[in-house]
């Protein structure tokens, strides 16, 4: 078997399910497994994948034992060469995992490969591509200057080798992982996508980031948003140093003393939750019980919209493939639209207008109305 992915869920079944088909398109013609991992949700996400995703393998644990330990069990289980560590609520292309399977069998000496990162509006996320966070370099950011903190001396469209790479997709060997003893299970929640990377490199390899391969991580949909998780963030960050940097009493002390006030500073306001008022569905649309909604007009499918209008459109996955939805979400420049995706044999759409809340799961009778495009 070539590849195993493995998927890490807490409570967000409908992004899950969103998640798991998109894995499935990308796996079509490698020879390939799904591994879901389950901490103890009380969603009825476990369920959902006994219904109606049958061949994927289920592990359902009775705790919430953590990200590391988790993943580890997991790939105990997992028999392809390589793994895919997968964050439930990511989107892929149907050619994501071909151009990261291709592009880690062409080069020799090449540890975890990730690749470019949007939010649910279309942004670039800069945490695809980071720097180790050296003391120095994770002081400045808390004070506000850390420019050094994300690797930006790589353009977000170029593949070049990276320090870390984060823990919503790592792609690498599993004979890597397996050598490496996986994730360090001491970090419970952040900061073992940093250990992982730094250990990687300490063996010689070097972590590559694709900037020309791009996946949806709607990001944080498994945690909540508050300080309680910067607070893990940073224990995390303390945890990372302890463990592989020298440090003095008065470094140690400053490093607490960052860990126990910058969850304080980082928590910024939620925005509020946008109501949808108008909709616009891309067509072709195959389930005709939607054009009983209300009011609906139909138009191309090289839609375009009043710059100055407030739409969500929402993009069909039974009509249009996941390619085509990421590529327009990626190039939207329009601040008025929000997307949303329907999983086929839904009634529901998930989507999310920015990384700093949690995403949205909204039902197809909850709109006032609709244009079909």
């Amino acid at each position: 078997m070539k590849l195993s992915v493995v998927i890490l869920n807490y409570n967000v079944r409908y992004f899950l399910e969103l998640c798991l088909r998109s894995v499935q398109a990308s796996l079509e013609g490698i020879k390939s497994e799904i591994i879901v991992i389950d901490n103890d949700s009380s969603d009825e996400s476990c369920a959902m994948v006994k219904d109606r995703f049958p061949n994927v393998r289920l592990i359902e644990n009775k705790e919430n034992i953590g990200f590391s330990k988790a993943n580890n069990q997991a790939v105990l289980q997992a028999k392809g060469e390589y793994i895919c560590i997968l964050n439930p609520d990511v989107v892929l292309t149907e050619n994501t995992l071909k151009n990261l399977l291709n592009f880690s069998e062409s080069k020799s000496n090449v540890g975890i490969v990730g690749c470019r990162l949007i939010d649910g509006s279309g942004l670039f996320l800069p945490e695809s591509k980071r720097n180790f966070p050296k003391i120095s370099i994770s002081l400045q950011k808390f004070i506000g200057i850390g420019t050094k903190y994300y690797a930006n001396h790589i353009a977000e469209l170029d593949s070049k080798p990276v320090d870390v790479i984060p823990g919503a997709l790592m792609f690498l060997r599993r004979s890597l992982y397996n050598e490496l003893c996986g994730f360090d299970e001491d970090f419970f929640m952040y900061g073992e996508d940093i250990d992982l990377s730094y250990r990687v490199q300490k063996l010689g390899y070097l972590n590559y980031y694709l900037g020309n391969t791009t996946v949806i991580h709607f990001k944080g949909e498994s945690t909540a948003k508050n300080k309680i998780q910067s607070q893990r963030f940073y224990n995390a960050m303390r945890l990372f140093y302890k463990k592989h940097f020298n440090t003095n009493i008065f470094t140690s002390t400053l490093i607490s003393i960052t860990a126990t006030l910058a969850p304080y500073f980082s928590n910024p306001k939620q925005p509020n939750k946008r109501i949808p008022k108008k909709v616009a569905f891309i067509k072709p649309f195959s389930n005709q019980k939607w054009l009983n909604i209300k009011e609906s007009i139909a138009v191309s499918p090289d839609y375009a919209l009043s710059p100055n209008s407030h739409y969500d459109i929402i993009f069909d996955t039974e009509c249009i493939s996941f390619e085509y939805v990421i590529s327009q979400i990626d190039s939207s420049d329009n601040k008025f639209i929000s997307y949303k995706i329907r999983p086929i044999k839904t009634n529901y759409f998930v989507g999310s207008d920015t990384s700093k809340q949690r995403g949205e799961v909204i039902h197809f009778d909850e709109f006032e109305s609709v244009i079909y495009f």
